[in-house]
Protein backbone atom coordinates (compact mmCIF):
# COMPACT_ATOMS: atom_id res chain seq x y z
CA UNK A 1 0.00 0.00 0.00
CA UNK A 2 1.69 3.12 -1.16
CA UNK A 3 -1.18 5.62 -1.02
CA UNK A 4 -4.66 6.18 0.36
CA UNK A 5 -5.95 5.74 -3.20
CA UNK A 6 -4.33 2.28 -3.33
CA UNK A 7 -5.77 1.33 0.08
CA UNK A 8 -9.18 2.60 -1.05
CA UNK A 9 -9.05 0.40 -4.16
CA UNK A 10 -7.98 -2.66 -2.13
CA UNK A 11 -10.79 -2.13 0.37
CA UNK A 12 -13.34 -1.68 -2.43
CA UNK A 13 -12.19 -4.94 -4.02
CA UNK A 14 -12.42 -6.65 -0.64
CA UNK A 15 -15.99 -5.37 -0.24
CA UNK A 16 -16.90 -6.46 -3.76
CA UNK A 17 -15.76 -10.00 -2.98
CA UNK A 18 -17.55 -9.88 0.38
CA UNK A 19 -20.84 -8.92 -1.26
CA UNK A 20 -20.44 -11.72 -3.82
CA UNK A 21 -19.88 -14.23 -1.01
CA UNK A 22 -22.91 -12.90 0.87
CA UNK A 23 -25.18 -13.37 -2.16
CA UNK A 24 -24.29 -17.07 -2.07
CA UNK A 25 -24.90 -17.41 1.68
CA UNK A 26 -28.21 -15.54 2.07
CA UNK A 27 -30.37 -18.07 0.18
CA UNK A 28 -29.13 -20.82 2.53
CA UNK A 29 -29.98 -18.68 5.55
CA UNK A 30 -33.40 -17.89 4.09
CA UNK A 31 -34.13 -21.58 3.61
CA UNK A 32 -32.93 -22.46 7.11
CA UNK A 33 -35.02 -19.81 8.91
CA UNK A 34 -38.31 -20.94 10.43
CA UNK A 35 -39.79 -17.49 10.92
CA UNK A 36 -41.50 -16.09 7.82
CA UNK A 37 -40.49 -12.61 9.00
CA UNK A 38 -36.85 -13.62 9.16
CA UNK A 39 -37.08 -15.30 5.75
CA UNK A 40 -38.46 -12.03 4.33
CA UNK A 41 -35.68 -10.02 5.99
CA UNK A 42 -33.05 -12.27 4.41
CA UNK A 43 -34.81 -12.07 1.02
CA UNK A 44 -34.91 -8.27 1.22
CA UNK A 45 -31.24 -8.16 2.16
CA UNK A 46 -30.36 -10.42 -0.77
CA UNK A 47 -32.08 -7.99 -3.14
CA UNK A 48 -30.27 -5.06 -1.50
CA UNK A 49 -26.94 -6.86 -1.73
CA UNK A 50 -27.36 -7.31 -5.48
CA UNK A 51 -27.97 -3.55 -5.80
CA UNK A 52 -24.94 -2.87 -3.60
CA UNK A 53 -22.80 -4.93 -5.98
CA UNK A 54 -24.09 -2.79 -8.85
CA UNK A 55 -23.12 0.37 -6.94
CA UNK A 56 -19.64 -0.99 -6.37
CA UNK A 57 -19.38 -1.81 -10.08
CA UNK A 58 -20.26 1.83 -10.87
CA UNK A 59 -17.46 2.99 -8.57
CA UNK A 60 -14.97 0.65 -10.26
CA UNK A 61 -16.15 1.71 -13.71
CA UNK A 62 -15.68 5.40 -12.85
CA UNK A 63 -12.16 4.58 -11.64
CA UNK A 64 -11.40 2.50 -14.73
CA UNK A 65 -10.54 -0.44 -12.47
CA UNK A 66 -11.47 -4.11 -12.38
CA UNK A 67 -13.40 -5.12 -9.23
CA UNK A 68 -11.69 -8.51 -9.06
CA UNK A 69 -8.43 -9.08 -7.28
CA UNK A 70 -9.10 -9.38 -3.57
CA UNK A 71 -10.52 -12.20 -1.48
CA UNK A 72 -12.38 -11.12 1.65
CA UNK A 73 -11.14 -13.54 4.29
CA UNK A 74 -13.02 -11.71 7.05
CA UNK A 75 -16.42 -12.37 5.51
CA UNK A 76 -15.32 -15.86 4.50
CA UNK A 77 -14.65 -16.62 8.18
CA UNK A 78 -17.96 -15.20 9.34
CA UNK A 79 -19.83 -17.11 6.63
CA UNK A 80 -17.97 -20.30 7.55
CA UNK A 81 -19.28 -19.89 11.10
CA UNK A 82 -22.74 -19.54 9.59
CA UNK A 83 -22.25 -22.73 7.56
CA UNK A 84 -21.30 -24.58 10.74
CA UNK A 85 -24.46 -23.25 12.36
CA UNK A 86 -26.56 -24.60 9.48
CA UNK A 87 -25.20 -28.05 10.29
CA UNK A 88 -26.79 -27.83 13.76
CA UNK A 89 -30.28 -27.05 12.50
CA UNK A 90 -31.78 -30.51 12.87
CA UNK A 91 -31.17 -30.78 16.61
CA UNK A 92 -32.03 -27.13 17.35
CA UNK A 93 -35.31 -25.65 18.46
CA UNK A 94 -36.58 -23.57 15.49
CA UNK A 95 -36.89 -20.30 17.45
CA UNK A 96 -33.49 -20.73 19.09
CA UNK A 97 -32.00 -21.54 15.68
CA UNK A 98 -33.58 -18.39 14.21
CA UNK A 99 -32.02 -16.38 17.06
CA UNK A 100 -28.64 -17.91 16.15
CA UNK A 101 -29.18 -17.03 12.48
CA UNK A 102 -29.76 -13.41 13.48
CA UNK A 103 -26.51 -13.41 15.48
CA UNK A 104 -24.64 -14.76 12.44
CA UNK A 105 -26.26 -12.21 10.13
CA UNK A 106 -25.51 -9.31 12.47
CA UNK A 107 -21.84 -10.29 12.68
CA UNK A 108 -21.71 -9.93 8.89
CA UNK A 109 -23.62 -6.63 9.03
CA UNK A 110 -21.21 -5.18 11.58
CA UNK A 111 -18.25 -6.16 9.41
CA UNK A 112 -19.88 -4.45 6.43
CA UNK A 113 -20.77 -1.34 8.44
CA UNK A 114 -17.12 -0.97 9.51
CA UNK A 115 -15.83 -1.56 5.97
CA UNK A 116 -18.30 0.77 4.25
CA UNK A 117 -17.70 3.43 6.90
CA UNK A 118 -13.99 3.29 6.10
CA UNK A 119 -14.36 3.49 2.31
CA UNK A 120 -16.84 6.36 2.69
CA UNK A 121 -14.23 8.26 4.71
CA UNK A 122 -11.53 7.45 2.14
CA UNK A 123 -13.80 8.60 -0.71
CA UNK A 124 -14.37 11.89 1.12
CA UNK A 125 -10.65 12.38 1.78
CA UNK A 126 -9.87 11.65 -1.87
CA UNK A 127 -12.52 14.09 -3.13
CA UNK A 128 -14.64 11.35 -4.72
CA UNK A 129 -18.10 12.80 -4.07
CA UNK A 130 -20.03 10.43 -6.33
CA UNK A 131 -18.31 7.42 -4.79
CA UNK A 132 -19.11 8.74 -1.31
CA UNK A 133 -22.80 9.08 -2.24
CA UNK A 134 -23.00 5.56 -3.69
CA UNK A 135 -21.07 3.99 -0.83
CA UNK A 136 -22.95 6.09 1.72
CA UNK A 137 -26.26 4.72 0.40
CA UNK A 138 -24.96 1.21 0.95
CA UNK A 139 -23.71 2.08 4.44
CA UNK A 140 -27.18 3.40 5.33
CA UNK A 141 -28.77 0.18 4.03
CA UNK A 142 -26.39 -1.96 6.07
CA UNK A 143 -27.19 0.04 9.21
CA UNK A 144 -30.93 -0.25 8.50
CA UNK A 145 -30.63 -4.01 8.00
CA UNK A 146 -28.80 -4.34 11.30
CA UNK A 147 -31.52 -2.31 13.05
CA UNK A 148 -34.25 -4.39 11.41
CA UNK A 149 -32.61 -7.61 12.57
CA UNK A 150 -32.32 -6.20 16.10
CA UNK A 151 -36.02 -5.26 16.14
CA UNK A 152 -36.99 -8.68 14.79
CA UNK A 153 -34.84 -10.40 17.41
CA UNK A 154 -36.11 -8.29 20.32
CA UNK A 155 -39.79 -8.25 19.40
CA UNK A 156 -40.34 -11.74 18.03
CA UNK A 157 -37.51 -14.25 17.75
CA UNK A 158 -35.72 -13.91 21.11
CA UNK A 159 -38.92 -13.89 23.23
CA UNK A 160 -40.06 -17.04 21.44
CA UNK A 161 -36.65 -18.66 21.94
CA UNK A 162 -36.72 -17.71 25.64
CA UNK A 163 -40.07 -19.44 26.05
CA UNK A 164 -38.52 -22.68 24.89
CA UNK A 165 -39.07 -22.02 21.24
CA UNK A 166 -41.92 -23.45 19.27
CA UNK A 167 -44.72 -24.12 21.69
CA UNK A 168 -46.90 -25.49 18.94
CA UNK A 169 -46.93 -22.19 17.05
CA UNK A 170 -44.42 -23.49 14.56
CA UNK A 171 -43.67 -27.00 13.45
CA UNK A 172 -40.09 -28.18 13.26
CA UNK A 173 -38.41 -28.07 9.89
Amino acid sequence: MHSLEHLYLEELRDLYDAEKQITKALPKMMEAASSPELQRAFQMHLEQTKKQIQRLEKVFEAMGEDPAGEHCEGIEGLLKEGEELLGKRKEADPAVFDAALIVAAQKVEHYEIAAYGSVCTFAEMLGKREDKELLGSTLEEEEATDEKLTRLAESLINPEAAEGGSSGARGSR
